[in-house]
């Protein structure tokens, strides 16, 4: 945006033109403070030295040589500067004031710049970047705008000062702009309800990222087609994940059978003794007591459900995981709160645990480990198809001998070799993350979530190929979170499981769990194929290397 400094009346005489502070320096920012850093320790040392020289003398301190003065003259100098530097208002106040004629001056840059005869005045605590004008900002965003620069008024107070999101993105758009010098022309504002999101998805937006979406399938499931919708910016990836769809429609169908569904917590507490730690975690294990925590974790919530608990210790500290159902939420809230409840309720027995942290990495979220690929955490699926040997001739374009060994030594040896945890799978990650950023998951949880082994089998006499995907830890839901915006709301309902089910609670969450395991086995099948085929450098030269620049189609 242009900034204008006008004249409080048309015929005030035009200023002369102001920089700012740190434009009459001659020598970088950094630079310069580092000067001045030395100069105010090395002068503070030297009159330091002076004066218990003058004491030690019984000279008078009022007498000063001029090596003396000069130096007090720098050392109040190079105090006055740091003041400012730290950003204490009163000193930099003093320090940039206008002159009584620049007293109601406004912040100017010429409409034209080849107008050169119009003196421009630019504010001295704003960096130098050129603006284009924006007509929506009116003077009180100007107000507020100079605010949030200056820091007056917190960035992320202008929700509640405001009581408009839009408005708020947009001026903390423009001064995060002044703040740091940087464009963020390309980032856009308009099209989006900053509403929906207050409290819930993002704290101080100033715009939103556009991920292109892609659709692949129909993909044949359980007797059903589903039409998946990928958010992603990596070229073959929907191209690559629908040829997989093709050859499993075409095999009649996959299969798929969730094992397992339920979110965990798992809370750190500590005693005094690794003796008191073992009495809790028997404690809790005992089956005759499972009723009663069950009964206070599940009055958090109309569909909490605890599943169980189970504790692993590490001398006085005890580590409690416990999982439970979580309807069509993907639950990490509600399990939390379970938690919460239940730990409140062991207070009683054991008044001397310490409750250390309501999570304690033995959960395990947003990070590989074995729990979670051993016990499960979310939704645990399996999905397997048969692929006619004729189909992976004429679609997969390889066969099914090149698949098997391909699948040994790459997905199953090679990641052994490499200590894979969970990672037992050609681009499982890939599939699971573009499906969850387009249906408004965690895309974080995209690590636990891809977990995957592909096993790869030839069957009907060596003909044909059985391909399944083993997924111990699918963390989805269909409410709560980003789920509840516009864009990722109607990909739900493109997948038909929007929001949550009334009639079977849960149903909508297993459900997408299993399309997402569905979509894994599609690009596996047709990632391999690509590798066993050759095909990988060569599609990706095709769709991930466009000539056009970004640049060049953006103006």
């Amino acid at each position: 945006m242009d900034l204008r400094r006008r004249p409080a009346s048309a015929t005030k005489p035009n200023v002369a033109p102001t920089a700012k502070a740190s434009d009459a320096l001659p020598l970088p920012l950094y630079i310069t403070n580092t000067v001045f850093f030395t100069l105010f320790f090395s002068v503070a040392y030297f009159l330091l030295t002076r004066w218990r020289e003058k004491i030690r003398t019984s000279t008078p301190l009022h007498v000063l040589s001029l090596s003396e003065l000069v130096a007090i003259i720098s050392f109040l100098a190079s105090f006055v500067y740091l003041l400012g530097f730290f950003g204490i208002d009163f000193v930099q106040s003093f320090i940039l004031r206008p002159s009584d004629d620049e007293d109601e001056e406004h912040l100017i840059i010429n409409d034209d710049p080849r107008n050169l005869s119009s003196p421009t005045v630019v504010d001295r605590q704003l960096p130098q970047f050129t603006q284009s004008k924006n007509p929506l900002l009116t003077e009180e965003d100007e107000e507020i705008i100079q605010s949030v620069v200056v820091g007056a008024m917190p960035s992320y107070s202008l929700e509640s000062r405001l009581g408009d999101c839009k408005r708020a993105a947009s001026i903390r758009k423009e001064a995060v702009q002044r703040i740091t010098g940087k464009s963020l022309s390309g980032l856009p504002l308009e099209g989006f309800d900053y509403e929906s999101i207050l409290g819930q998805c993002c704290e101080m937006p100033i715009g939103y990222v556009q991920i292109p979406v892609g659709v692949v399938g129909p993909l044949l499931l359980d007797g059903r087609e589903y039409t998946v919708p990928m958010a992603t910016t990596e070229g073959c990836l929907v191209a690559s994940t629908n040829r997989g769809c093709k050859a499993i429609n075409l095999s009649g169908g996959a299969t798929s059978v969730l094992l397992r569904d339920g979110m965990t917590r798992a809370p750190v507490v500590r005693f005094a003794t690794a003796k008191r730690a073992s009495e809790l975690k028997f404690f809790l294990e005992d089956p005759d007591n499972f009723e009663t925590f069950s009964l206070v974790f599940n009055r958090s919530s109309r569909f909490a459900r605890l599943q169980s608990i189970k504790c692993a210790i590490s001398g006085k500290n005890l580590y409690l995981r416990f999982s439970c159902s979580t309807g069509d939420a993907m639950g990490m809230n509600m399990v939390s709160k379970g938690v919460q409840n239940v730990l409140d309720f062991l207070q009683t027995d054991f008044p001397d645990m310490d409750v250390i942290g309501i999570s304690g990495n033995f959960c395990s979220d947003k990070k590989p480990a074995a729990v979670n690929w051993i016990e499960g955490r979310g939704k645990s699926v399996v999905c397997e198809a048969i692929i006619s040997g004729e189909v992976v001739r004429k679609v997969l374009k390889t066969s099914v001998e090149a698949l098997l060994e391909l699948n040994m030594l790459k997905n199953l040896v090679g990641s052994a070799m490499a200590g894979a945890l969970g990672g037992f799978n050609a681009h499982a990650s890939n599939i699971v993350t573009a499906i969850y950023i387009a249906t408004g998951q965690d895309p974080a949880q995209n690590v636990e979530s891809s977990h995957c082994i592909t096993m790869m089998e030839a069957v009907n006499g060596g003909k044909d190929l059985h391909v399944s995907v083993t997924m111990p830890s699918i963390e989805v839901g269909t409410v709560g979170g980003g789920t509840q915006l516009a864009s990722q709301s109607a990909c739900l309902n493109l997948l038909g499981v929007k929001g949550a089910s009334k009639e079977a609670p849960g149903s909508n969450a297993r459900l997408l769990a299993s399309i997402v395991a569905g979509s894994v086995l599609a690009g596996e099948l047709s990632l391999m194929s690509a590798l066993a085929a050759g095909q990988l450098v060569q599609s990706h030269m095709k769709y991930n290397r466009s000539s056009n620049q970004v640049c060049s189609v953006a103006s």
